[in-house]
This record gives C-alpha cells, structure tokens and sequence, in this order.
C-alpha cells in the first residue's frame, strides 16, 4: 500500500474561485498545496518546490498551460510528475491538444471532488510504481556492469589459461563470434610431442561466468596433458572426469576433438554433441560426414563415459571442419535459420577447396545480415598437410617432437620392515601411469608388476613352493605358510629397477626386479614351454605373453622384463 497523503500539490489557476475550490479539496485530503495564477509563475513554483503532482488550468495568462506543461515535463526528466489539466474545453481536438502537450489526464469543470481524489490517489499510486522501477533500474545496471567486469577478468584468466596455442599454425583456419564478453565456445590447440596436432572445440551451456567456470579447467587440462605427451583417450576422460565432478547438474561441454598425424596421414575424430563435421577429399571433391556418437563432456561419470574414436587416413590438402551450432541456428532478418542443407550447399558448390572456409563463412555471414545473433559463431578448419610445411610462430613443430623427459631411470627397494603392510605396486604404477604413452597401459604395467614382485617375495625371499599350489588344498596351506614366514623375517629384499626411453614411434620399459633369495633354475624353464598345472607354473608364460622380452639372470633371483609400446596417435 502506498501512502496518498502528504503529497506537494501544484495548483496553477487564473480563476481565484477556482483555484480556491481546488486548494480546499485538496488540503481536506492531508496535502500540502502551493498556487500559482499563470503559466510562467506555475514553472517557477515547480523549480523551488518539485511538487508531487501538477493540477494545471489549460487557459490562462502570460503562458498557458500546454507551453508550461511542456516545460516542467522537460525540467522533471525522468522523474514521473503527473500534469492534470484543469480545462472547461470539452471537444476532442482540445483534449488530445492536452494530452500532446505532456497532460496525463484531464479534469473537466465544474471540478467533482470524488473524482478529483481518485486521481490523485490513482497517479500516486503510479508514482510510486515508476520510481520503484526506476531504483530497479539503476540496481540491475550496477549489477549489469558489475558481472561485465566479473565477466572481463574470468576472460582475462582463461586467455592466459586457453592461450591460441598452434591455431596460428599454417594449415589452421578458424574464426570466433563471442555473442558476450566471455565466449560460450572454447577453440584449443596444441602440438603433441610426437608431432601430431590435437584441436578441441567445445561449446559449452550458456555465456559468460557460467561458461568460464568449466571452460578454465578444460583448457589448463588438455594444454598440459597433450604438451605432455598424453594419448587423446586419456585426455578426453580426465576432462570428462574434471568437468562431472565441478560443473552443475545441467551444465556441460559439446565438444569435438581430433588429433592429426602429419607423419602417418591420419587423424583420429570424438565428436560429443557438436553438430556433424565434414572431412573434405581434396582428390575427388567428395564430403564426409562425422556425427556425433557420444554424450557431451562433464555427463557420464568415468565408468560410463565412451572414449572410443573414429580413425581417418587422410592424403595432403584433405581438410576437416568443426563449427558450433551457431553455425547451423544463425537465422536471418527474417528469423530463417541457416539451416544443414545450406551448409551442405556450399560444399558441394566448391570449385577452389583454398576458399572454402571462406565460403562457409561468408555465406553464413550474409544470410545473418543485420540480424540478432542468437549464438556464438565458431568455425575451424584444418588441413592435412606435409610436416615439414606446417608453420606457426607459437609452436615450432620440429621443436616439439622430443620434448618432455625422454630417458630416466628409477631404483626401488623393499626391506623386511615392510614386506608386511606395504604393497608397492600402487606407488610405482602411479609413477608409470604419469608418463606420456604408458598411461593407456596400466592394466597391463600391474599385471608385470605383480606377478615379478609377488614371484620375488614368495619364491626369492620368503622360498616358497609354488607346486604347493598345483592342488586346491595345497594353494591354502601356501598361503597359510606365506603369512607364517612374513611375520618372521627379519632381513631380505625385493629391488626395482625401472629404465624409461622413448623414440619416434614410442618408447620402452625395462623392468629389472632383484630378490635377495637363493634363485631357482631357469636354465630349464627357458629352455623348455613351462606348463600349467592347477595354480602353478602359472606366472613366467603369462608374463613372456605381454612383454617383448623376459630373461632370468644370475642364480634365477634377478629377472629383466622388457614392455615396448607404440604412440597412440
């Protein structure tokens, strides 16, 4: 409820009798009344005392009143005063004449006090709602300018973070249309250590700090795992597992992402939920479509998110193009929508596969014409191209092949104090896991893990039999006799010695594992195919079926497993 008494009411009459009649209707309702007999009296009033409402004669002296509503409608701004005209015109020309002049209601007389109160009542009541929207205004703009800001430096933290990495590469092509301040599109690229270049597009829900919330770890992410050798796969999941675990329900990455090998000729392709991209064969002028086959980054948990990706053999001057669905939903004056079929248009128009991406975006950009922009418009494309003509200021191709820790070794040992409550396979596949090429093989680096430290601890150092365990009663007094014999010992060990080498193609693995037992004669087991029996004899085949080489030496208490693997790009 707003209050109608207490209001500064101009009365501007040049009818004493009149005037008089208003001034006592109007003090009868609790306001407070100031007068004035002419148009130029009645502005000056205005000035000194800013009334709350205007009653105002339309005929009177010196200025009337259409000339001084004019001017206190000029001089009140954007503040509301109401102006009722006082007028004993009656003719449809003369009111609207009123109306025209800044009036927002008239009062026709002989003046009828209920009807007088009401309107006052009634434009204060407007009043009041007009300067509550404007305070509402004034707060949503401080509060505009305040997110723009908060918006300008999460922008500046993510271009410091998502820097442009190779996108100045020669055989890059891209153009982004950021709709706000931050962009809901991330364009990212980098050249592996192997020489291939990996590029991701994402498309993220919203604009603005929303955006940059999961846009700053994607970025940090794929820069540093992929300039660290990283397989595309394992990037895909750590973003995949970032992004599930800090955005919100609701808020989640379209992404496309492709690592192309220069050296090879091919390219491996995840698309989740960007629009389809084209693969254009610069040989016969034909289009590939590559569609989305899995969710958009930050959905799935880990166990459920897919990291498989289409493989591409491509020849030189091939060309692969991403775009957001800005792309596709640009609309026009008319609020058409560019739409596939257009796009697909434009590709098979193509006569000089060099103008192409020009194409796409010209196109795109004439059919928006001085239309809104409902989205982010981002466009890329990449070329397949020879390695040694690949050019970018911020990336030196051939100095990015190598780079990172190329040759290291590692010893480890395990004393008796720990044989107890100390497993080592974790800490030592955590170190193997860290390096590029051998992270998409931990299942197989814990397998040789464990069973070279297990046949170490139980056969080297504790001297078990493992035709114990050839019969099921025998497997558990084997194990019966290991945790008897481990609470035991008092001296021993189990040495690690891990060689780490990397070469063009990827790299190796030397596991050397040394017990402190009395040995065992492999002369024979290498010598002849060990078979299984029941539980035992189960190990050495197993291990000879993983690793490129296995060689026993010495007494048989120190063995060299050999795990070669290839770049996964």
């Amino acid at each position: 409820m707003h209050d109608d008494r207490g209001l500064t009411i101009l009365v501007a009459d040049d009818t004493s009798t009149d005037r008089l009649i208003l001034e006592t209707i109007v003090r009868k309702e609790g306001h407070r009344v100031i007068s004035a007999k002419d148009g130029v009296e009645a502005v000056a009033l205005f000035v000194q005392e800013s009334p709350d409402i205007v009653l105002l004669d339309a005929l009177m002296p010196k200025l009337d009143g259409f000339g001084a509503a004019r001017q206190i409608k000029a001089l009140a701004g954007e503040q509301l005063v109401p102006i009722i005209f006082l007028t004993s015109l009656t003719d449809t020309e003369s009111l609207v004449q009123c109306l025209d002049a800044g009036g927002d209601d008239f009062l026709s007389k002989p003046y009828n006090r209920v009807i007088l109160q009401a309107k006052i009542k009634a434009f204060n009541r407007m009043r009041a709602m007009h300067g509550t929207m404007l305070k509402q205004r004034d707060q949503i703009i401080l509060h505009n300018d305040h997110l723009l800001q908060e918006q300008t430096v999460a922008k500046q933290v993510f271009d410091n973070i998502a820097h442009s990495g190779c996108l100045d590469a020669s055989n890059v092509k891209y153009f982004l249309s950021p709709l706000a301040v931050f962009n809901g599109d991330v364009l990212l690229a980098a050249m592996r250590p192997s020489g291939s270049m990996m590029v991701l597009l994402g498309d993220f829900t919203g604009h603005g700090l929303p955006a940059a919330i999961g846009a700053m770890p994607l970025a940090s992410t794929f820069y540093g795992m992929a300039h660290k050798g990283f397989a595309m796969t394992d990037i895909l999941r750590e973003i995949n597992n970032k992004l599930k675990t800090i955005l919100p329900v609701g808020v989640f990455c379209c992404a496309t992402i492709i690592d192309m090998n220069f050296h090879k000729g091919t390219m491996k392709v995840w698309n989740g939920g960007l629009p389809e991209c084209f693969l254009y064969r610069a040989a016969s002028g034909e289009v590939e479509s590559v569609r989305s086959t899995h969710l958009p980054l930050g959905v799935l948990d880990s166990k459920s998110f897919k990291d498989d990706c289409l493989n591409f053999e491509l020849a030189c001057d091939d060309r692969f193009y991403m775009w957001s669905d800005g792309i596709h939903e640009a609309r026009s004056v008319d609020g058409d929508m560019f739409g596939e079929e257009r796009l697909v248009q434009v590709f098979k128009d193509c006569v000089k596969p060099e103008a192409l991406f020009q194409d796409v975006l010209g196109k795109v950009q004439a059919f928006i014409g001085e239309g809104e922009k409902d989205d982010d418009l981002s466009l890329i494309e990449i070329r397949m191209e020879l390695p040694e003509n690949i050019l970018s200021k911020s990336v030196d191709f051939n100095a990015s092949r190598g780079t990172g820790l190329m040759e290291w070794s590692l010893q480890f040992e395990v004393k008796p104090a720990s044989f107890r409550f100390f497993d080592p396979l974790p800490l030592l596949l955590n170190i193997l896991v860290e390096v590029p090429g051998l992270s998409s093989h931990s299942g197989e680096l814990y397998t040789i893990l464990s069973e070279l430290y297990n046949n170490a601890l139980e056969h080297g150092v504790l001297g078990l039999d493992s035709c114990l365990k050839k019969t099921a009663d025998g497997f558990g007094q084997y194990y019966s006799l290991r945790q008897e014999r481990l609470e035991k010992i008092d001296q021993g060990f189990v040495r690690f010695g891990l060689d780490h080498k990397t070469g063009d193609n990827g790299g190796s693995l030397m596991l050397t594992v040394t017990d402190s037992g009395k040995g065992f004669d492999h002369q024979l087991i290498q010598s002849c195919e060990l078979k299984m029996q029941g539980y035992c004899g189960r190990g050495i085949p197993l291990l000879r079926g993983m690793c490129q080489s296995l060689e026993y030496l010495g007494n048989g208490n120190e063995v060299k497993a050999l795990f070669e693997w290839e770049n996964d790009s």
